[in-house]
């Protein structure tokens, strides 16, 4: 089967995105199905204004639709809202073709931080992207409940998964300073709230993994806080095994892959009780929400590392990448009946909190993602 998925993030770009994109199309190749992306290092590209890390691709739709072509896939998926987006959304509804998207970026909230334009505006724009595709994906049960509230329709569940042979426990001197250790992975951006984390009154030491526009000007204000940059691979699951609590700031993520990756290596989050890490941690013994931050992160130093441990081995990429697979369609389908790829998976388990013995049964084989989100 030939998968055609387009992309706006890409490498170098490190974030959630593209850390799950890639670990799903390892497992879909590992099945057996031919995957192409199309991103923005295939075209000429310029970086996006206020954060230049992201690069924009300069690409039409004619160049699509000679990638089109050129595979010839049996289905095609637009990840992003960006120019590749629009480009293949363009050229799809041009010759006729069924696809399907993916809501993975709260961008009308972000865009409200940036440059303030109202977030009902940025939603009548993302609501009229998605609203060409024959189904849009959605990583949890709330926002799939929240896009439907705001006029969104035909919405599927797609969760995410953890690299649970990368992310594991480990040693806890790998860094230095006293003890507790509060540790944030993520893009150092205003979106990511993570001045709320910095701010908190806590004892110990916080470590910062990641980079972004607001990583100086953090640096300076907060002179005591170690600010290590991005990480990947050993080093970046290293980070994490050697923390006492992970601290998740956010109030935007739609999911936050950087949850699974701490809860693999035995860490407990600490986070607000809002989508993403509710819908993740979803009442199991791995983590405090509380609107008081500082509150759920004392909260979460007295949960079991070991509880965190076998509630990550249960959500696997291989898990991800065939519900990923259901929920496509095949671009000759009729529109309002498109034939699927493969049958609906089992039910996911992504909701159950489970014990050691029966998510070690669960487990696996998956990816080797790396970076931060």
């Amino acid at each position: 089967m030939r998968i055609l998925i387009l992309t706006d993030a890409w490498y170098p770009q490190v974030n959630g995105v593209v850390r799950t994109l890639d670990a799903v199309a390892t497992e879909l190749r590992a099945m057996g199905e031919e995957v192409r992306f199309v991103t923005p290092d295939l075209f000429a590209n310029m970086p996006c204004p206020t954060y230049p890390e992201i690069r924009l691709a300069l690409v039409t739709p004619r160049r699509v639709a000679a990638i089109f072509d050129d595979f010839a896939p049996d289905a095609i998926h637009i990840a992003t809202e960006g120019p590749i987006g629009l480009a293949g959304r363009r050229a799809c509804i041009a010759r006729g073709l069924v696809f399907t998207t993916s809501f993975h970026t709260r961008f009308p909230e972000y865009v409200n931080a940036r440059c303030h334009l109202p977030v009902s505006a940025g939603y009548r724009i993302v609501r009229w992207f998605h609203g060409a595709a024959h189904t849009t994906m959605v990583a949890t049960e709330t926002l799939r409940g929240e896009l439907a509230s705001r006029g969104f329709g035909r919405l599927a569940l797609w969760t995410h998964g953890v690299d649970a042979e990368l992310f594991h426990p480990g040693a806890k001197d790998f860094v230095e300073g006293p003890r507790p250790v509060w540790l944030y992975v993520g893009r150092v951006a205003v979106e990511k709230n993570i001045g709320a984390f910095l701010d908190l009154d806590l004892a110990g030491t916080k470590y910062v993994v990641g980079d972004g526009p607001l990583i100086d000007r953090l640096r300076r204000r907060y002179p005591a806080v170690r600010f290590v940059g991005t990480q990947s691979g050993a080093a970046l699951a290293a980070y994490y095994a050697a923390a006492d609590v992970f601290v998740f700031p956010s109030r935007t993520d739609t999911f936050g892959n950087v949850i699974l990756e701490a809860l693999a290596c035995g860490v407990p989050v600490a986070a607000y009780p809002v989508p993403g890490p509710r819908d993740v941690i979803n009442g199991c013994p791995v983590g405090a929400l509380d609107e008081d931050l500082a509150e759920a992160a004392r909260r979460a130093l007295g949960i079991s590392p070991e509880a965190c441990r076998a509630f990550a081995l249960r959500r696997t990429w291989r898990a991800s990448a065939l519900q990923f697979l259901a929920n496509l369609a095949r671009v000759d389908a009729p529109a309002d009946q498109p034939r699927p790829l493969r049958p609906d998976p089992a039910s996911s388990s992504s909701s159950a909190c489970g014990d050691a013995s029966s998510s070690a049964a669960s487990s696996s084989s998956s990816s080797s993602t790396t970076g931060t989100a």
